[in-house]
């Protein structure tokens, strides 16, 4: 087995490896460190959590540590696609070179400019930056890149999806042609082999792993779930999601739970904490002091449950993660594994479940084709509760309901009621009734009326009228009554 005092390391950085634990370098270090070393161009493709830092940390710190660095004229240059990336590469490279006098910087957003002027001032060995603020030093005429020995990508892929490949392309314009390249990616999608071939010349490929494929050592597993009603996924898919933690119980040790959306990684991070969960959100659009004090807590262990965009899914070196969430199911499947290679990482046993709406379907088709096996199906851990079953055997039963039935007879007796009583109204007052009808007819031999308020006169003959005009108020117009006494003096 091949072990680092074999790769012709500096031997102050081979005293610091061993301070750190290491004995062995993994595969894309095997690979990757002696190409460098010799001076060559590197193309490294190997899955997150495969040690690609140290690969080209390693030999950086070996190669620079024979010069010195001239002020606003970095030696080497770091490209990272976020800050906690940038960031990780600068405590290793604390961690490999700390007997070796070499100055860094780190270039990256929410920090002071002038904290960052002052450092390249006074020159610095390794530049470590994000695209973005290591252009805004240039343009502000603070950096010259005329002096970079070796230029490094990291994660070439994240960089590609978070639009950045035309910084750094305009970035490898502004570095020397003589420079040496290393240029690491997890995928090789076709904008990024036209990156290598137009900017590394003849690279030493090395290719650990298929390209995304998953760590054997991670149980990967998928919730279908749908919800009851459109207005209430976001709640029930909150709820499946606790069910899911406390089913795994003791065995999540910590986790990471993933979301598509920086809304929802806020409101996901305050549901799990309003339910007891020791649980706190990190996304692009929060403060970078709060960022760090996050992953602080959440890689010392005391933060359990870190909520993330994919603006953590890569860098985030934890090596005890136990679990990861994946609250959505992400829209590109490379992002799939990069966010389960938080767990499962140096050779330990990880779990990574996902949760999938109808809508997001498609997508897991397509993360199921990328890494080229069937993700093993869960029983959603909510029940359907009894009061939904019961309400659909109501809607399907053909017997009344006992509620309408007691309605049903409470009405009918008070129906029933009034008939009886007025059938003996009737009964006691027809005498009465039949002495005054002759009467009644008499007097108002017009108001001939049935119970429903209608003429029985209408259809006579016009003789048997009186000159009593029906039905048309106290308010009728004389001219009206007078069309009337016409037709009866005709």
């Amino acid at each position: 087995m091949t072990k680092f005092t074999d790769l012709n390391l500096n031997p102050k950085v081979l005293k610091a490896i061993e301070e750190a634990g290491y004995e062995s370098p993994t595969p894309i270090q095997a690979g990757a460190i002696p190409a460098a070393l010799e001076g060559r161009d590197v193309l490294g493709i190997a899955q997150t959590g495969t040690g690609k830092t140290a690969s080209f940390t390693l030999p950086m710190i070996t190669r620079l540590a024979r010069g010195r660095a001239r002020a606003r004229m970095p030696r080497s240059l770091v490209l990272c696609p976020t800050r906690e990336l940038a960031a990780q590469v600068a405590e290793n490279f604390d961690t490999y070179a700390k007997h070796v006098k070499l100055t860094k910087a780190l270039l990256i957003g929410g920090v002071s400019f002038k904290e960052q002027d002052a450092a390249i001032d006074r020159g610095v060995d390794v530049l470590i930056a994000t695209p973005g603020r290591l252009l805004d030093h240039f343009e502000r005429g603070k950096l010259l890149l005329t002096g970079i020995e070796i230029m490094v990508v990291d994660e070439a892929d994240r960089m590609l999806d978070m639009g950045f490949i035309p910084d750094i392309e305009r970035i490898f314009s502004l570095t020397p042609f003589t420079r040496q390249t290393l240029f690491f990616s997890a995928t090789m999608a076709p904008e990024i082999e036209r990156i290598t071939n137009t900017f590394l010349s003849g690279p030493e490929r090395v290719e650990i792993a298929r390209q995304a494929t998953t760590s054997e050592t991670i149980e990967q597993a998928v919730v279908m779930f749908k919800a009851s009603r459109k207005d209430r996924e976001g709640s029930e898919k909150r709820r499946v999601l606790r069910e899911l933690i406390n089913q795994e119980g003791e065995a999540v040790k910590n986790a990471i739970i993933f979301c598509n959306r920086k809304t929802d990684v806020d409101i996901v991070a305050k549901s799990l904490k309003k339910y007891g969960y020791d649980a706190a959100p990190i996304h692009g659009d929060l403060d970078q002091s709060q960022r760090t004090k996050t992953l602080d807590g959440f890689r010392d262990g005391t933060l359990k449950i870190l909520v993330a965009s994919d603006v953590a899914a890569r860098g985030l070196d934890v090596p005890s993660v136990s679990h990861v969430f994946n609250f959505d199911v992400p829209g590109h499947a490379e992002d799939y594994v990069h966010r389960i290679g938080r767990t499962g990482r140096a050779g330990r046993n990880g779990k990574a479940i996902t949760l999938c709406s109808p809508r997001d379907e498609k997508a897991l088709d397509a993360v199921e084709g990328l890494v080229q096996k069937e993700i093993t199906r869960l029983d959603n851990p909510v029940k359907p509760t009894p009061r939904k079953t019961a309400t659909k055997e109501d809607a399907t039963s053909d017997k009344p309901k006992p509620a309408r039935r007691s309605r049903s007879k409470t009405t009918a007796a008070k129906s029933e009621e009034p008939p009886v009583k007025a059938a003996a109204q009737t009964t006691e007052q027809q005498p009465q009734q039949a002495q005054e009808k002759p009467q009644r007819q008499a007097e108002k031999p017009a108001d001939d009326t049935n119970k429903s308020g209608k003429s029985r006169s209408r259809g006579r003959r016009d003789d048997r009228r009186d000159d009593k005009v029906v039905g048309m108020g106290d308010h009728m117009p004389s001219f009206i009554a007078l069309s009337f006494d016409e037709r009866r003096a005709s």
